[in-house]
């Protein structure tokens, strides 16, 4: 090392006279305070965009919390985005902040299981501050603890909400998904033979066969079948990995007719519809998906259908068929097994292996 650097890092010249910290100990500071610099942004460049989404909508609604919780102290509140990507934002959050965001979402009557998912989301955040020191230890490891609701405390919870005339679920999405038999399932495959009728037909295929969420069916092109090997390879966003279906008898055959003569030779799987029945060249977003299963299901006589009711369809009959958990969550692109466990609880028989005599 020359004279000009120890001229210029005094603290170095310092360590090596043995009158301060090493030179390891100047780096290792020096590395640290680089890496706070960036660990929101590096945390958040590895997640998928739907996740981002999903996190930025909970931290957007945790800055509106501590705007109106703290609007009368004059205190200076972080916006969503700020608690997004900017460490200094997380200075003063409070594990008491944190359990009264709970509660004011229960007040507000945001569902429980977006309450806990809000949760963790804070605390992952809280991680990210605590990595880049703005966060202490302590306050970190209380806010930790605070606890989100269990799957058999939520209906206790919404109960003493109904109690109180407080309402229990905001927004269109169903704290229960309607349940179908193998016959109504059946029912909605059978479409008309027209290009409306056939494009539907695949799609009902695709969600009770496959249990594809409906942004992964609006997501399909053409090139993501392959009918000589019947297989379909598709994108998951939510797990950000590609998986490749077999596909089952009646989706192939589906697949087959609307392929030869409906579908484009590239682009979208599935083509909007037009007034007259037949089909634009562009294709169908989720939520033209989403609204054309409830009319389906209303032709069927069943009310209040959605894609999400015809994956937990597809997730339960393959749990009675006695599926494996690992297989289940593969195939259904879950990327823990909290959710196919569900099903396969769900579909066990209490009383299996009872005598009675």
């Amino acid at each position: 090392m020359n004279q000009t650097t120890l001229t210029v890092v005094p603290d170095i010249e310092e360590a090596l006279a043995g009158k301060g910290p090493t030179a390891l100990a100047l780096a290792g500071q020096a590395a640290n305070k680089a890496a706070a610099a960036h660990v929101f942004a590096d945390y958040r460049s590895r997640k998928a965009a739907n996740t981002i989404r999903r996190q930025n909508a909970g931290l957007a609604l945790f800055a509106e919390f501590l705007a109106e919780e703290l609007k009368d102290t004059g205190i200076s509140t972080p916006t969503g985005k700020a608690l997004a990507s900017v460490p200094e934002a997380w200075q003063g959050v409070t594990w008491g902040l944190v359990a009264g965001f709970q509660q004011w979402q229960l007040r507000r009557g945001y569902a429980v299981a977006s309450v806990n998912v809000r949760l963790s989301t804070i605390k992952t955040y809280a991680k990210l501050a605590l990595q880049a020191g703005t966060l202490e230890a302590g306050e970190f490891a209380m806010i930790h603890a605070v606890s989100g609701y269990s799957h058999k405390e939520a209906p206790r919870i919404d109960e003493a909400r109904e109690a109180a005339d407080l309402v229990t679920r905001l927004g269109e999405k169903k704290s229960e998904a309607v349940s179908l038999s193998s016959e109504q399932a059946a029912a909605l495959k059978e479409q008309p033979n027209t290009p409306q009728g056939r494009r539907d037909r695949l799609i009902m295929c695709l969600l009770l066969d496959h249990g594809l969420r409906v942004g992964e069916l609006a997501d399909l092109t053409v090139s993501t079948l392959d009918l000589k090997a019947r297989e379909l390879r598709f994108h998951r966003p939510k797990v950000d990995k590609v998986q490749t279906h077999r596909l089952t008898a009646d989706s192939l055959a589906a697949a087959q007719v609307y392929v030869e003569h409906d579908a484009a030779a590239v682009g979208p799987l599935l083509r909007a519809s037009r007034r007259d029945g037949q089909l634009h060249d562009l294709g169908m977003s989720a939520r033209n998906i989403s609204a054309r299963v409830n009319t389906l299901g209303d032709r069927c006589g069943i009310s209040g259908l959605s894609a999400h009711d015809c994956r937990h369809f597809w997730a339960t009959q393959a749990a009675r068929s006695g599926t494996a958990l690992d297989r289940l969550q593969d195939a259904g692109g879950w990327s823990s097994p909290a959710m196919p466990l569900r099903y396969i609880e769900a579909a066990k028989i209490a009383n299996e292996g009872v005598r009675l005599s």
